[in-house]
């Protein structure tokens, strides 16, 4: 009775300590730049921690950055060769009149390889060839775009839908900051992808002898540009009037990466925002911020109460692992704060050194920053005796006895009730008086 009360509160000090003790810290702020972007997000692809966020889940219109969806779907294809073949169609020429958008000025019957193709979409962005890579790998523009719908229901792509391959605007063509990321963190998984957002320039020759050098949309890239950034690689970009300037794209300095997505930017024909504003947020990030390691797992962080145990009262929880995080580099380590949770308020002996135990839930500037398991730090071995006294408790107070000692106090009640039943009558019995005669 005295170890279960002291359990108790030892979880209630824990519970104070961890709820009524945080120390308030201020979030981050871009310094040295505005952000001119509707909205946008740069987030570390290392821990996916995110430095700067503005309406990360407001509906967007993503104009050309919906050839991301296009170059998954191709990708993903049972159709995709990179050496195949595929031929310049009149349907995919036609659709694309007076949209304004890209053209490759590839005629009709040309052919050209499917990574070629991928070049084209993603790299120089042409619209004709999206529509043909639309046509060719889902049979239909219409169908196309339902399994580009699916795969983004499939992703967990909740404010995002598709009407068009290519990114033309209309009020049916939509996704957010948020929805934006999954889809590309998604695409970086394919190498191939990579490779391609990653260049600057890819020559293409098509079967008809027509030899040209595409260029890169993403002036990040391209060092004839006053936009180029060295550390920069992929992704994507997007113009509509509607959606106005759209960047995607990653940096990696020093063993820091991230991802920048920008919508909605300023169209100037004097400045590219789109471009200035990632470059800046980049430069942001590499000079204020760095690798901070919170907790190591040679220490414990608290303890939780054991029973079946005659060995301990408690077991030691550690960090499963170290946990480090992305922090500005002023950032006062004292000030973060680490809520602990467990699977319930006493664990069972045995234990095993390295049982997951709870969790530890890292918070800095009142955001959480991660979750670490929490587990024992030793072995604890179960007592046998305890373990039957248990049994024994257990089985006293089972619904099975409960029953028993209910039958038990129903007979006892009625044991009682005709004992003094059958009593009250005896003393009411009259007995007959007889007179005798006196002599």
């Amino acid at each position: 009775m005295v170890k279960k009360t002291f359990s108790i509160i030892f979880i209630c000090f824990l519970t104070i300590l961890t709820v009524f003790c945080p120390i308030t810290a201020s979030a981050y702020e871009v310094t040295g730049v505005d952000i001119s972007a509707k909205a946008g997000m740069l987030i570390s692809l290392d821990t996916e921690e995110i430095l700067f966020e503005k309406n990360i889940n407001q509906k967007v219109y993503p104009a050309s950055i919906t050839k991301i969806m296009t170059a998954v779907l191709m990708l993903e294809s049972k159709k995709f060769n990179p050496e195949a073949k595929i031929k310049i169609n009149q349907s995919c020429l036609d659709v694309v009149l007076g949209t304004g958008l890209s053209v490759s000025l590839l005629q009709k019957g040309e052919e050209l390889t499917h990574l070629d193709l991928l070049y084209t979409v993603l790299l120089s962005s042409y619209g004709d060839c999206t529509y043909l890579a639309a046509e060719y790998f889902g049979g239909s523009y219409e169908n196309f775009v339902k399994m580009m719908n699916d795969k983004a229901k499939a992703l967990g792509l909740t404010g995002t839908h598709y009407s068009n391959p290519v990114g033309l605007h209309e009020e049916e063509t939509y996704t957010t900051v948020k929805d934006t990321y999954i889809l590309t963190k998604h695409a970086l998984q394919y190498e191939l992808f990579k490779t391609v957002t990653s260049a600057s320039r890819y020559k293409i020759t098509t079967t008809k002898g027509t030899t040209r050098t595409l260029s890169t949309t993403n002036f990040l890239l391209d060092k004839s540009t006053n936009y180029w950034y060295q550390y920069a690689s992929g992704v994507k970009t997007g113009f509509t009037d509607a959606a106005g300037r759209c960047l995607v794209s990653t940096a990696s300095y020093n063993g820091y990466n991230y991802m920048c997505i920008l919508f909605g930017c300023t169209n100037s024909l004097s400045k590219r925002y789109d471009f200035y504003e990632s470059k800046e947020l980049y430069r942001w990030a590499f000079n204020n911020f760095s690798y901070k390691e919170v907790a190591n797992s040679d220490e414990p962080v608290c303890e939780i109460p054991v029973e079946l145990s005659m060995e301990t009262d408690f077991v030691s929880l550690y960090f499963k692992k170290p946990f480090s995080t992305i922090l500005p580099n002023g950032a006062d380590q004292s000030t973060l704060v680490i809520k602990n949770s467990f699977i319930s308020e006493t664990v069972d002996a045995p234990i095993k050194k390295g049982d997951v135990l709870g969790k530890a839930e890292v918070y800095y500037a009142e955001k959480k920053i991660g979750t670490v398991d929490l587990v024992a730090g030793n072995d604890v071995e179960k007592s046998d005796l305890l373990m039957m006294a248990r049994a024994f408790e257990n089985f006293f107070s089972s619904s099975y006895m409960k029953i028993i000692y209910a039958v038990i106090i129903i007979a006892v009640l009625i044991f009682i009730f005709f004992f003094f039943y059958i009593n009250r009558g005896r003393k009411r019995r009259k007995v007959r008086y007889i007179p005798y005669d006196k002599e």
